[in-house]
């Protein structure tokens, strides 16, 4: 591989550690327009994760080195999946390990030692967060590997650059497997992301939480990490969203400097987009009992398993 394929591969990790408070931000002060309230800075989750990085940690006297080691581990994992996500680019070096399932399965770790790190404790709410976390997991990660399987079988590769590539470079034209995933998808990301109408990520009531339950014991660098790693997930399920309903606007192929500094403003319009998609989506929609989780997820099962019919049977 070129150096400039190495330099993209670099770029488009620095962009996605970096970017990803930054779409959050954007989500949660489009959130507050749609819903007539005083919205917060942009920079808000900046300033979040820089306070609590200057802050002393502590730990639950009970907290095992599994507990420490989490926060590192689930932030690893969401960068390793920004790495082998095309958000800019294709041709990246990375493209031979980028195999869709091994993108799901770094998803599948984070949620793991997440889980483990929030029962290490013994806490109520911690155990009660971790069984919905893996509930939503068990449930969610099925439909979101159908849906990569079709566009799969479009392209006739699991590697999501070159899927993306290979639906970028088609001719133009209507596929309704994909419109049918596509709603899927966007069921499982508001799921997987602790979105309404799954989950409230502004909610103080602990019986309602799912994800927040699980960081009740961690301050300081630990929550920093995770509440930066919980972006990075957002950033990454948008991006993976671009690269199989949106590819066009990244560099395909091998790396060219002007097709990547063109990809570089194409990627903010989409995010920028995305998040007022995402904020109408959450203003409409009412958070559901958790009891109704299941079936708001086996509904997005449903959809992609109609899109992937559509494709086997008539080929669209």
């Amino acid at each position: 591989m070129s150096g400039l394929a190495w330099f993209t591969q670099l770029l488009e990790v620095l962009a996605a550690i970096s970017l990803a408070p930054l779409f959050l931000g954007w989500v949660n002060q489009c959130r507050a327009w749609l819903q007539n309230r005083r919205a917060p800075s942009l920079l808000l989750p900046y300033r979040g994760i820089r306070k609590l990085f200057h802050k002393d940690a502590v730990l639950a006297e009970g907290a095992s080195p599994l507990f420490r080691a989490a926060p590192y581990v689930v932030f690893g994992a969401m960068v390793a999946a920004a790495a082998i996500i095309p958000s800019m680019g294709t041709g990246l070096p990375f493209t031979t390990a980028a195999d869709a399932i091994a993108l799901v399965g770094l998803f599948a770790t984070a949620r793991v030692f997440m889980s483990l790190a929030a029962m290490d404790i013994g806490t109520a709410f911690g155990t009660l967060g971790a069984r919905r976390e893996m509930m939503v997991g068990f449930l969610a990660e099925p439909a979101l590997l159908i849906v990569i399987f079709v566009a799969s079988l479009l392209s006739a590769t699991t590697a999501l650059p070159l899927i993306a590539e290979r639906l970028a470079t088609q001719a133009p034209a209507l596929y309704p497997s994909l419109a049918f995933t596509a709603v899927a998808f966007t069921m499982v990301l508001l799921a997987e992301n602790a979105r309404i109408p799954v989950d409230n990520p502004a909610t103080h009531l602990e019986l309602t939480m799912i994800h927040e339950a699980m960081l009740l014991e961690y301050s300081a660098r630990h929550l920093a990490l995770m509440e930066w790693a919980a972006a990075l997930k957002l950033f990454n399920y948008a991006c993976i969203g671009f690269a199989l309903f949106v590819p066009w606007g990244a560099s395909t192929g091998e790396p060219d400097p002007a097709a990547l500094l063109l990809s570089m403003p194409v990627l903010v319009g989409k995010l920028a987009v995305a998040g007022v998609w995402l904020a109408l989506l959450e203003t409409v929609s009412a958070k559901l009992r958790v009891f109704r989780a299941p079936e708001f997820l086996a509904t997005a099962f449903m959809f992609a398993v109609l899109g992937l019919l559509v494709h086997l049977l008539l080929g669209a």
